[in-house]
């Protein structure tokens, strides 16, 4: 790594400016960033020397979704040879899945981070990070059937449309990852919904219902608790295994990246609406146990890796709990009460990712008020 070090600092130069490449600082920068650490620091005002910066939070959130893309490939694999009536094996089932899901990573990459050079260098800025973990996370929620062209075409409009429009990285209101998914979903309902998309090349015979179509159209569950906590199911990528989303969960909690507050309320907040819901009891989907419903479709991925998106998320202390139980709130609400959006966990983030500043900006006034009011109190004492 040192003589790699010594040839990036000898051909720096030249992309600084005054340098041949000079309108290739951003790429340049990009690059090198991601390779070594930065060497720069702030020069004025107060400031943390911390070795955890951007690029290295977002690599770790990436390492985080591993279990859940390994899974997910071999699940991919698995789905397609049990529809056909095949025990593959192990590896065979993996490879299957690989060759699948691997293109439509290389997509969204590829896609994704074309736009976000091509703005880098249009706007003289470096190039955002962020796009480190949206390009995982869309292959991650979308069914493994989804054409390419369509994959393209989402992440262009998440990069554009729910990002770069806003000003970039850090400026973005809603989750790119999640306006891909919604973009796919109103765009392409036919290849987002119903029961062919699922599982890859399937028998035209084997329904491959996901469990939460199963509940849709008020059939019994065909899947167990434990299938649907290990992810032997139908659906989208990344979305099937809870058990290997919690994996990843402990990644993001131990490392510090990601609000154990908002996760913890999202699962409380989805849990209570399955209460009510069970006491309720009107028809066989609010009959549906509370507990299936934090295990069933993307709830659990959509509480680990979107709702924690430190952008699109509230900041407060307080504030991250108000927006994380009204997220697993709404999203069961969504999916029981409304048939036409099955999935309520794509709609309550991004409806609360548009009113994550206004409950930030109550809790901040509230705070004030009750520092102002103390202040009176003891200005009254003193006198």
């Amino acid at each position: 790594m040192k003589s790699f070090r010594r040839y990036i600092d000898k051909i720096k130069p030249q992309f600084e400016k005054g340098g041949k490449f000079e309108k290739l600082h951003s790429s340049f920068n990009a690059f090198e960033t991601f390779l070594f650490v930065p060497d720069t620091v702030t020069k004025s005002g107060s400031h943390i020397r911390d070795a955890m910066e951007m690029k290295r939070a977002m690599s770790v959130v990436v390492l985080a979704t591993i279990p859940a893309l390994l899974f997910g490939m071999w699940n991919v694999g698995f789905q397609h040879f049990l529809s056909i009536g095949q025990d593959a094996g192990l590896w065979t089932e993996f490879l299957f899945g690989f060759i699948q899901v691997l293109p439509i990573i290389v997509v969204s990459y590829v896609v994704g981070l074309g736009i976000e050079f091509a703005f880098a260098q249009f706007r003289g800025h470096e190039v955002n990070e962020g796009f480190l973990v949206t390009g995982m996370l869309i292959p991650l929620i979308v069914p493994p059937d989804t054409p390419l062209w369509m994959v393209a075409v989402a992440t262009a409009f998440a990069v554009i449309i729910g990002k770069e429009v806003f000003g970039g990285t850090g400026m973005n209101i809603l989750n790119p990852a999640l306006t891909a998914r919604a973009f796919l979903f109103f765009a392409y309902p036919q290849d987002m919904s119903g029961d062919k998309v699922w599982i890859a090349d399937k028998a035209d015979a084997f329904s491959g219902a996901t469990p939460l179509g199963d509940a849709l159209v008020g059939d019994p569950i065909s899947a167990s608790v434990s299938d649907m906590f290990f992810g032997f199911i139908p659906g989208s990528i990344g979305e099937t295994s809870t058990l290997a989303i919690l994996i990843g969960a402990a990644i993001l909690l131990f490392t510090g990246i990601a609000s154990w507050r908002i996760m913890l309320s999202v699962f409380v907040g989805g849990l209570l609406m399955g209460l009510i819901f069970n006491a309720w009891g009107m028809n066989g989907y609010m009959n549906v146990p509370a507990y299936t419903h934090l295990i069933m479709g993307g709830f659990a991925f959509g509480a680990v890796f979107m709702a924690t998106d430190p952008v699109t998320a509230t900041q407060t202390s307080r504030g991250k709990y108000i927006y994380g139980f009204l997220i697993g709130f709404l999203a069961v609400l969504v999916r029981v009460l409304n048939p036409a959006y099955p999935e309520g966990m794509m709609l309550a983030i991004l409806f609360m990712n548009v009113f994550a500043p206004l409950i930030d900006h109550y809790i901040v006034q509230s705070n004030i008020k009750k520092r102002l009011k103390r202040l009176k109190t003891i200005n009254i004492e003193l006198k």
